[in-house]
């Protein structure tokens, strides 16, 4: 087991945590390297159906190590070879993956909470863009991400100023799904995650396939998407638990096939 990144496994739930509190999670080589590699390990993991991405220790992630992990290696290299990979495998993998995020998800921190697909904070957390404030700007796909969840002249707002997104109002922009007590945070995380993870995993894995293709896509083009992933689903056995669970009013057995 990998000791600055955490995985276990609770039934098809895994739960990945960044395990450097003392360095508040900052995404160092180190880190980001190990968390690739959970990544990829969970992604081809067929008992696993549902992520949950936290952080130990008092925040989800600070962000970038700017004093010690830029020597050697120019920006452009670290976004490119580190960061990229890790935010492409959360938005590419056929899994949902949750953010939990405590305390704080600051800069590329705040990037990596924002690419998972659905997220839950502790109502004392919040999240931070803080580049214009040592003359950087938003990275780690924070751009297009912000732009089209808030528009132009919000997003642009928001991280000009740098502005500390509490859990309420991150939820209130629609940045979040839910807030809950802090102390509750880790239970109410895992407890959603199993939930989802009683969902057909093919549906789950297409419906998140079409939804990140339409951010990028005209209607004919989802359209088509659409009818395709769903001539899949049709004829899949899932499909057809599905269908004779719903008219015997029972709950279906889904295998994923």
């Amino acid at each position: 087991m990998s000791e600055i990144v955490r995985h276990e496994q609770q039934g098809a739930v895994a739960v990945i945590s960044l395990n450097s509190p003392d360095g508040m999670n900052l995404l160092t080589t180190q880190l980001s390297v190990e968390l690739l590699r959970v990544l990829e390990l969970v992604k081809d993991n067929n008992s696993i159906r549902v992520v949950v991405l936290t952080g130990d220790g008092r925040c989800f992630s600070g962000g970038a190590d700017l004093k010690r992990d830029f020597e050697g290696k120019s920006v452009l290299e670290k976004l490119q070879q580190e960061y990229r990979p890790i935010l492409s495998t959360i938005g590419t993998m056929p899994i949902p993956v949750i953010a939990a995020v405590s305390g704080s998800a600051s800069g590329i921190g705040m990037s990596l909470a924002l690419q998972c697909d659905l997220m839950i904070m502790a109502d004392n957390a919040f999240l931070l863009s803080p580049f214009t404030t040592i003359s950087l700007l938003p990275d780690g796909g924070l751009n297009w991400i912000l732009v089209r969840q808030l528009g132009y002249r919000r997003a642009f707002q928001l991280s000009i100023e740098s502005e500390r997104i509490d859990a309420q109002r991150c939820v209130e922009l629609g940045l979040a799904n839910k807030a809950v007590p802090a102390e509750e945070l880790p239970g109410a995380a895992v407890r959603w995650a199993e939930k989802l993870s009683k969902r057909a995993p093919l549906s789950l894995a297409a419906t998140k396939k079409a939804m990140r293709y339409a951010m990028d896509h005209d209607w004919a083009s989802c359209f088509d998407t659409e009818a395709e992933l769903q001539e899949k689903l049709f004829d899949s056995e899932d499909c057809a638990e599905g269908i004779e669970a719903f008219f015997e009013k029972r709950q279906p057995d889904f295998k994923g096939s």
